[in-house]
């Protein structure tokens, strides 16, 4: 079997979508297929990105051609200037990039949480509740300050359930409700990011620069991530898993 063959058997055995750090980890289980190469995974994002039979449905995220219309049955539509702003498209995208987060917290020995109201939705064919590993949030302060967290989109907690991460999503939505959010708990040694598409980084940029926000612009409190390089994080996080050993 050729390499391409490969990729496109392991999409369809996982429903005619994938991501490409599912791939990393699945593509290797078809046996006929050999990869002579140092370098596999920059030839399966080759794959990806260059056959007709398969098609981007968004950063990190591939469907097969061939099973196209079941897969926007099922929710994976892709994001265009028609349906971008819509309610199902920022549905879609706050899911899919909180499940990212929450593998990648994972993966690298942390503990995840999100909040109740988004437990039952869904990270490609698992909930976001069941990828979690905290089914509630740790009263690690006061209560008014844990309360103000426990909606927070994602948060990574290390060994002592202390927060090491807190992620607000942004599709549509507001940016400056979340950096108001950032505000209430810049005391804690924590980080806070912004993830949102590249086209609104100019927007954070200028809420950021609201006197209300001043002690989180002059002490560079919060970060910005695209969502191309959140899902890159994820696929780079999914490779460190398969290697023997990692400085």
């Amino acid at each position: 079997m050729k390499q391409y063959e490969a990729v496109i058997e392991t999409m369809r055995r996982l429903g005619g979508v994938a991501t490409l750090g599912q791939l990393n980890l699945e593509v290797f289980k078809i046996e006929d297929c050999e990869w002579h190469t140092k370098t596999p995974f920059a030839s399966i994002r080759r794959i990806v990105q260059l056959d007709r039979n398969i098609y981007k449905i968004k950063p990190g995220l591939y469907g097969l051609k061939a099973m196209r219309r079941e897969i926007e049955e099922r929710g994976y539509i892709v994001e265009t200037a028609k349906n971008k702003d819509s309610r199902a498209m920022d549905s879609f995208n706050h899911s899919y990039y909180q499940g990212l987060l929450l593998e990648i917290g994972k993966m690298k020995g942390l503990s995840t949480f999100v909040p109740q109201q988004d437990k039952n939705k869904k990270f490609l064919d698992k909930r976001l509740g069941d990828l979690s590993t905290m089914k509630k949030i740790p009263q690690y302060s006061y209560k008014r300050l844990v309360d103000r967290s426990s909606t927070v989109d994602v948060i990574w907690f290390n060994e002592r359930q202390m927060p090491h991460s807190f992620f607000e999503i942004e599709h549509t939505t507001d940016i400056q409700n979340s950096l108001l959010k950032f505000n209430d708990l810049q005391d804690f040694h924590v980080k806070m990011v912004i993830v949102a598409d590249e086209r609104r980084k100019e927007e954070f940029a200028g809420k950021m620069r609201y006197l209300a926000f001043a002690d989180l612009l002059r002490e560079r409190r919060v970060s910005f991530l695209n969502y191309d390089l959140l899902a890159q994080q994820y696929e780079w996080e999914v490779k460190r898993q398969t290697l023997p050993f990692v400085l």
